[in-house]
């Protein structure tokens, strides 16, 4: 997101957390200015693509990201309980992310069940 209240770096917050953009917590961006941390894609990797755990958005609920309401799985931000990012989403920054060699940013590894 980005908050017109704000100047510099803290102009660009992610819309989960809504931490301010650092050297150490990149972001990617969606539609419209909308942006996701590293670490908040780390903890909606794990979640979603990892584990299997997602939720199912209320009825037109549109990703914050693509600005879409799709049908696949979802993660609710535990910050924003309205902001959901799509199980797509998710992946295509995870991709973005990793074309960045300074992003620093790695996939969470999928943990076998005991």
């Amino acid at each position: 997101m980005h908050d017109q209240a704000c100047e510099g770096n803290d102009f660009f917050k992610c819309d989960f957390c809504r931490q301010s953009w650092a050297e150490d917590r990149q972001m990617v961006e969606g539609h419209q200015g909308s942006l996701i941390c590293g670490p908040c894609l780390t903890v909606a990797f794990a979640a979603v693509v990892n584990a299997g755990n997602s939720v199912t958005p209320p009825e037109k609920t549109l990703c914050a990201m693509c600005l879409e309401d799709r049908d696949d799985a979802h993660w609710q931000s535990p910050a924003f309980s309205e902001t959901f990012v799509c199980l797509r989403c998710i992946k295509q920054s995870a991709r973005m992310f990793e074309k960045d060699p300074e992003s620093g940013w790695k996939r969470p590894v999928k943990r076998a069940k005991a």
